[in-house]
């Protein structure tokens, strides 16, 4: 792990040199087992220095968990995995009261969202009621039981994943859970290059479990909110700012789409562009930035009218056409 991170400021100029060495260096971390992914990976960075909670979605066995887990280990804070299931209970995932006949009292057993990074596979497949334990801590960072208010230590963020595909044994998340995911990342299929490196590498074998296991911490928790708090300090003009609630307003008003998205996401692009821009050494936001990350802090905010559903448009294709429409400020 890197022993220091110095982010310095010379006449009110934030170096982010610093920035991009530790994001730089978690990269090489997970490409020592990870091959491509690169897009995913850059993702879940932004979304680490931004405090936002990520939705990786893509079909099985293209490591989306593990991709999620080896960051995690990147990171020296606590980890917990949620497998959810249909039987699984909101007592599974935030704690219960335990009685202690000895004392004849209750003590709160706390759950495993009660970590720093938190991996929760197959989202959709538990109930609604178990959803909606995730609605209070993904947005307050905090859970409220019997009364109490117990607050998770920082950094918090949720990485979930679920597969496009199956519908038998699934759940749909409801709207209030998804708008409180920055990210929506779609996934896809290796290259053939790439396939025939994952091939090789498990063709090692034994050398293989011995590779995951050289995976390091690269940031500890106190550097991590430093990062963030560098993050904060990037630039953003406010014509962009304009042009981001520009964006946000026109998927209020599409006449493709039935539902647009909340001042949650203005907020998403906001902060994950500053973050972006931070990430490739920048202290300043460029329309470009917003641009590049419309398509995923707005792709699950959103829903298409039935006939445009029918006619088989994309949530993407929508979120293009809105940013051609919208006046690029200069």
């Amino acid at each position: 792990m890197q022993e220091d991170i110095l982010i310095t400021t010379q006449e009110n100029k934030t170096d982010y040199s610093a920035l991009r060495g530790a994001t730089e260096s978690i990269k090489q971390e997970l490409r020592q087992i990870i091959v491509g992914q690169e897009k995913l990976i850059e993702l879940l960075l932004v979304a680490l220095l931004a405090d936002g909670h990520v939705l990786i979605e893509g079909v099985p066995g293209i490591a989306k968990t593990l991709t999620a887990k080896l960051l995690a280990r990147t990171v020296q804070v606590d980890f917990s995995r949620i497998q959810f299931t249909p039987d699984l209970m909101p007592s599974d995932v935030l704690g219960t009261s335990v009685f202690h006949p000895g004392s004849a009292t209750f003590e709160y057993k706390q759950g495993p969202i009660f970590a720093n990074i938190v991996l929760i596979d197959e989202i959709n497949r538990a109930p609604a009621k178990t959803q909606a334990s995730l609605f209070e801590v993904m947005e307050e960072q905090h859970i409220t039981h019997d009364g109490r208010v117990y607050p998770l230590e920082a950094p918090f963020v949720v990485l979930a994943t679920q597969n496009p595909i199956e519908q038998e044994g699934t759940y749909r998340l409801p709207e209030a859970q998804l708008d409180r995911f920055m990210f929506k990342v779609l996934v896809d299929y290796p290259s053939l290059e790439e396939e025939v490196q994952i091939l090789e590498l498990q063709h090692k074998g034994p050398q293989l479990k011995k590779e995951l296991d050289q995976v390091q911490p690269v940031l500890s928790a106190e550097q991590l909110l430093a990062l963030r708090q560098a993050v904060q300090a990037v630039h953003l003009d406010k014509k962009l700012l304009e042009y981001i609630a520009q964006i946000v307003a026109e998927t209020r008003v599409n006449k493709s789409l039935y539902l647009g998205a909340s001042p949650r996401a203005s907020i998403a692009l906001l902060n994950s562009s500053k973050a972006l821009a931070a990430l490739r050494g920048r202290g300043f936001v460029t329309p470009e930035d917003v641009q590049e990350l419309a398509p995923v802090v707005l792709r699950h905010r959103i829903l298409l009218t039935p006939e445009r559903e029918m006619e088989g448009i994309t949530p993407d294709e929508v979120i293009k056409l809105i940013v051609q429409k919208i006046d690029v400020p200069r």
